[in-house]
């Protein structure tokens, strides 16, 4: 009764979200806002609709996992960037075509990173995921500079090397060892990029090895052999090459996106995974019209799906 009186004393001065307890367990955030940092456009036709972007498969992919977004723009001060992350319970960096150490998506990406570190250090989780650029990004950040070199695999379904880390790993830990099995031999991942961190190169730099655990592994089409899936041995960071969220909101059909039952069930438990990493973070906005204002429902997507690959994009 004291925790319902105290919910409804909280609730009447704008608070926004209440944070019920788990049986025997920590407190569990049932409302969780994942952020996701807008993208420079480097697209003429798109250029032509905003400066910034979020493709809508992003934003469809993190609420199929049950959570909210709030785009995140670019070009704020390290005092706004703050109050947005004690405001959001994840960050997601998304792929893209920009400079990973002198952009302005690389200046926003590491306030954020660096602010999570610090979150994590004091006891306060906080999930980061990168998809392909983000997960080029992340090896950047973590490894203080650029690792990257050609590792083509342009508009290619794979299966994925999984290493033998992957089977005990958080984020495979609600795969079926069928599904696992299908990961490993069925083309359901969808690679779209140019470049990426070879294994040697990722093995042979003492913080990446130290900082992330290698999940699996492909061969790129001049042969090298790049990191396609990481996750963080002590921080709850990860980073995937590939695109999960193609599998079941993109479909261009000259494009490569798995859409087969198992690339549908991977993608659905990959989202499900990091909204639940996002619900450990107890993080909120103070009041509920400030939460409001920033989530992506006051943004209307725009159909681009006649001159890129993708069906809808926002544009900030």
């Amino acid at each position: 009764m004291r925790r319902l009186l105290a919910f409804v004393r909280l609730f009447a001065v704008g608070v926004s979200v209440a944070l019920p307890t788990a049986a025997f367990g920590s407190p569990v955030n049932n409302r969780p806002i994942i952020g996701i940092l807008t993208q420079e456009v480097s697209n003429k036709d798109m250029a032509k609709l905003g400066k910034t972007y979020i493709p809508a498969s992003y934003v469809k992919y993190v609420e199929s996992g049950g959570s909210r977004v709030m785009p995140i723009r670019l070009n704020q001060s390290l005092a706004e960037y703050e109050k947005i992350f004690k405001s959001i319970n994840g960050m997601l960096f998304i792929g893209g075509s920009v400079n990973l150490e002198t952009s302005d998506y690389a200046r926003a990406a590491r306030a954020f990173y660096r602010l999570a570190l610090e979150a994590n250090d004091a006891g306060d989780y906080f999930p980061v995921w990168g998809t392909c650029m983000g997960f080029q990004l992340l090896t950047v950040l973590v490894a203080g500079h650029n690792l990257l070199s050609n590792t083509t695999a342009e508009n290619l379904a794979l299966p994925l090397n999984l290493t033998t880390e992957a089977p005990s790993s958080r984020m495979f830990e609600g795969f079926s060892a069928e599904l696992l099995k299908a990961l490993s031999q069925e083309n359901i991942t969808g690679n779209f990029h140019h470049y990426g961190v070879t294994e040697k190169d990722f093995r042979g730099n003492e913080k990446l090895e130290k900082f992330f655990s290698i999940l699996s592994t492909n061969v790129a089409e001049n042969g090298a052999e790049f990191v396609s899936t990481m996750e963080g041995r002590k921080y709850p960071f990860y980073g995937v090459q590939w695109h999960p969220e193609v599998n079941r909101f993109q479909w261009d059909p000259k494009l490569q996106f798995p859409h087969s039952k198992n690339a549908v069930r991977v993608s659905s438990l990959l989202a499900e995974f990091f909204v639940n990493e996002a619900r450990k973070s107890l993080h909120h906005f103070i009041k509920r019209k400030e939460e409001t204002a920033a989530l992506i429902y006051n943004y209307t997507p725009v159909y681009v799906g006649n001159f890129t690959g993708y069906e809808q994009c926002y544009f900030f």
